[in-house]
Parts: structure tokens; sequence; C-alpha cells
């Protein structure tokens, strides 16, 4: 957690903030060490530019947590409209 914190400018104590507001939830290693993926880390960073900016942090983590979903419904789109491009609309 130290090491996440680090790369990403903040203190142990905002990454806690964020996993127990259900933003990211990293996996623990053996040792109980929490361990972030990239992807995480990516939305932790951006609920700290919010935060920065003088978001509350709950605020912040519900506002990112609706970015991601809408970047997942994006991309299901596009993918959806590419098939249907590909194999016509005929039914």
């Amino acid at each position: 957690m130290g090491r996440a914190a680090d790369v990403l400018g903040t203190t142990p104590a905002f990454l806690r903030a964020v996993g127990e507001a259900g933003l990211v939830t990293p996996l623990r290693s053996e040792g109980g060490h929490r361990r972030y993926s990239r992807r995480q880390l990516r939305i932790a960073a951006r609920a700290r530019e919010l935060v920065d900016q003088g978001t509350p942090i709950e605020a912040a983590c519900r506002i990112v947590s609706l970015e991601d979903q809408l970047d997942d419904a994006l991309r299901l789109n596009r993918e959806i409209s590419r098939k249907l491009g590909e194999h016509g609309t005929d039914t």
C-alpha cells in the first residue's frame, strides 16, 4: 500500500478511504499486503484529482464509479455496433 500511495503521490490513508468507499478492492498477498492493479491505481488517481479540486471523497468515489460504468457501457456499445456492422442487421 505504501508503494501504491507513493506512485499516486498520496497517502495510505487515502487509499484506505477509497477502498472503504468501495471504489477499489485490492487483492491481498499471502502476507496480507494490499495489491493494486494498474486499473485500480488509475481509478484511485482519478479520485485523487477530484479530491484535490475540492470534491468530498465520497462524492469523488461516486463520480469515478459512474465514469467507469459509462466507459464500460460505451465500450460494449462500440463492440455491439461493430458486430452488427460485420454481420448486417438482418435477423
